[in-house]
């Protein structure tokens, strides 16, 4: 199962490649605006998690600049998202609003959540 799961990850990250999607032309203030309203994101992933793809092709298309957290290739995310989000699953957002932390999950409530910060 893992072989299967390794050859797929694989397929997946190709196909992305290939079939990359095309960022948001804006003007640099423009830019720098969106940038201040994504400036406390941080999005925990795998590279070849086809729901963490989903996110990542939706940032890219919204030119958004978020800080990846990769939990397998950096123990101490992995131990972040269990310990103070409360789950090992992926993809997850992690949203720092002053002094308040929020964790979101499902790749859906995720990209709807950045769509609306962008609009």
């Amino acid at each position: 199962m893992k072989l299967v799961r390794w050859i797929l990850g694989r397929i997946i990250l190709l196909l992305n490649a290939v079939f990359s999607p095309k960022g948001v032309k804006r003007s640099a203030e423009e830019q720098a605006v969106i940038d201040q309203k994504t400036q406390g994101l941080h999005l925990y992933q795998l590279p070849a998690c086809p729901f963490c793809v989903k996110v990542r092709r939706s940032m890219k298309r919204n030119g958004l600049s978020i800080g990846l957290r990769d939990i397998k290739a950096q123990p101490e995310y992995l131990e972040e998202l269990v310990t103070q989000g409360g789950s090992r699953k992926v993809p997850c957002l992690r949203i720092e609003n002053g002094d308040k932390v929020e964790w979101l999950y499902e790749s859906n409530d995720i990209i709807n959540y950045l769509e609306a910060k962008v609009a």
